[in-house]
């Protein structure tokens, strides 16, 4: 007879699976609950677009609702309540804003012992959205968010009551993001990059990234130095910003290299990550770029400063003010390369402190304890 007790098990329901920092988190995630032995399956309410594979390489079972973006189906809400009869997980975790409500909402219909709704950025869409949030609040167990910024937000806007709400912040494999100065040279000649300084952005296009700004203030500075810009991300970018880009002269500075899966190797490639964003929640890239060691320049939103300290490990600006971002990519490009080697530094030993991936998890598990998973 076996007496060993059964794994715990969860179900990760999200939006889309993409190469976004929200989706690549539920990945991170779902792998490591699955190195520690739980029964791990993803959920997402629209067909993939990627990082289904990385699911599949770690044994993580993967399910497509098959929603189509921008149709509201209600159909999906009983296909999903079919799929947690048949699993009966102990926890349902949600994360982004249409998963978060759906998995409250299913909770009407089945019985899940524990339901997290994770959101992921300081501004989900506006005050309907936020109102949703607070008349659904009771079919969560517990909502956290990843930057307390965004907790405190939440609370003063009314979408989550004061104790309902907590700050648990997205984690990062340390040892995938690292900087080499072997691929550093190997990345720069694939890309045929000759410039001294090369800067790195990646964000699909989206108006919370604020992609005009980023541009109105490299171009500020494109005559001062030698610098190329590269753009990594989807949803139109380079065909949304071409015309900006042309109109300020930047097509000889300015590299649109479309949806990648290579970031890590990049960032290994750049010499400062640039940030333009108008509200975030605490982006995993940032992360990212501060564990690859990459002295960073960034505007003042969501957990953005939790990340990156100002004078230390980078320069922290205003968002949309492309003066003060052009002054602060001037500065960073300024500075002799042994300081900003030590800035780049001082951000590695900022994320370790705070946002290595196994503590983060620890975090996790004990939140599901907590509340009974």
């Amino acid at each position: 007879m076996n007496n060993q007790p059964a794994p715990s098990s969860i179900v990760f329901l999200l939006t889309s699976l993409s190469f976004a920092g929200a989706e690549v988190q539920v990945v991170n995630l779902a792998s490591e609950l699955r190195r520690r032995h739980w029964k791990v399956r993803v959920v997402s309410m629209l067909p993939p677009e990627a990082l289904a594979d990385k699911l599949e390489e770690q044994g993580i079972e993967y399910v497509s609702l098959n929603m189509r973006r921008g149709v509201a189906d209600p159909r999906v809400l009983f296909r999903l309540a079919r799929l947690l009869r048949g699993w009966r997980p102990q926890v349902l975790h949600c994360h982004m804003v249409h998963a978060n409500l759906l998995g409250r909402l299913v909770r009407l219909l089945v019985s899940v012992p524990v339901v997290v709704s994770t959101a992921h950025s300081i501004n989900e869409g506006g005050w309907l959205r936020e109102r949703l949030y607070r008349f659904t609040d009771s079919l969560a167990s517990i909502t956290t968010n990843i930057s307390q910024a965004a907790v405190d937000r939440y609370v003063e806007v009314g979408a989550v009551p004061r104790g309902r709400i907590r700050f648990i912040p997205n984690g990062l494999d340390l040892e995938t993001f690292r900087s080499n100065p072997e691929l550093r040279q190997e990345m720069r000649r694939k890309l045929q990059l000759l410039e001294p300084f090369i800067w790195l952005a990646v964000g699909r296009f989206d108006e919370a990234k604020d992609y005009p700004t980023m541009l109105q203030a490299f171009a500020r500075t494109a005559g001062e130095q030698p610098a190329v810009l590269l753009l990594v991300g989807g949803d139109g970018l380079e065909e949304k910003m071409m015309p900006l880009v042309q109109r300020l002269g930047l097509e000889s500075r300015v590299r649109f290299l479309g949806v990648r899966d290579d970031i890590q190797l990049l960032m290994k490639g750049a010499d400062g990550y640039l940030m333009s964003s108008a509200w975030e929640g605490m982006p995993m890239v940032l992360l990212e770029a501060a564990a690859t060691g990459l002295p960073i320049v960034t505007t003042d939103v969501g957990g953005n400063r939790e990340v990156v300290e100002d004078e230390v490990s980078g320069f922290v600006v205003a968002p949309g003010d492309p003066d003060e971002l052009a002054r602060a990519i001037r500065r960073m490009m300024e500075l002799p390369e042994k300081e900003r080697h030590m800035m780049g530094e001082a951000g590695r030993r900022r994320v370790e402190q705070r946002f290595g991936l196994q503590a983060v998890v620890d975090q996790w598990e004990a939140l599901y304890a907590e509340f009974g998973g």
